[in-house]
């Protein structure tokens, strides 16, 4: 028998991958002497040749309690919601059937390496601009901030993430009896979520055509 969780194990580590570059936005979590920290941020992966995230890269306001927190503990948690949806029973011919919530997610938990050198902190900054400017029309150059840029980079701390353990759930219809995943698709191809439709597709090609 199939476990759960090979069911819904990303297709490959280069899936994840592209789900942590198209889905920048993600919330870092710390627990510190009883407490929760959780601050949303934009994290930049450090792609290995193998196309895998080997370390995973951003930074906070200096003036964040979170940092504290880090000095104290710097084992967190890195948590990235790809795309995701609700999938009504109203879809299927079956509407016994319940409804469901597909969704591709991946959680890093790291070790958190503060970088107080502000010509490195200037280098994740770069990286970070040029990764969500990349493809714009007139894109956006740092150089463009003149002095101000150097007082900004005085107010940020930036961070490296080694990754201690990665995990991983796609949960994208794999587990859906054929009828039923068709009965979705069809549904997402007239006026769904194409995003989320065109992740199911690439999770479940070894469906019979």
């Amino acid at each position: 028998m199939t476990s759960p969780a090979s069911v819904f194990a990303p297709p490959s580590e280069r899936d994840v991958t592209r789900l942590v570059l198209e889905h920048p936005f993600a919330w870092v979590v710390t627990a510190s002497d009883g407490d929760l920290s959780a601050t949303p941020l934009p994290l930049r992966p450090v792609v290995d040749a193998e196309g895998r995230v080997a370390e995973v890269r951003g930074h906070f306001a200096r003036s964040n309690p979170h940092v504290q927190h880090l000095r104290r503990t710097p084992r967190s948690l890195l948590l990235f919601m790809g795309p995701h949806g609700y999938i009504s029973s109203s879809w299927l011919a079956d509407r016994t059937r319940t409804p469901t919530w597909n969704y591709a997610m991946v959680q890093y938990l790291v070790d958190i390496e503060l970088v107080e050198d502000a010509e490195r902190t200037d280098a994740l900054m770069r990286d970070l601009v040029e990764a969500m400017e990349a493809g714009r029309p007139r894109a956006w150059q740092i150089e463009e901030m003149g002095s101000r840029y150097r007082r900004l980079v005085s107010g940020v701390i930036g961070f490296h993430a080694h990754i201690v353990e990665r995990r991983a759930k796609f949960k994208l219809g794999q587990d859906e009896r054929d009828s039923e995943y068709t009965d979705i698709v069809a549904a997402l191809t007239h006026g769904g979520d194409a995003t989320l439709l065109a992740w199911m597709q690439h999770a479940n090609t070894a469906r019979k055509k």
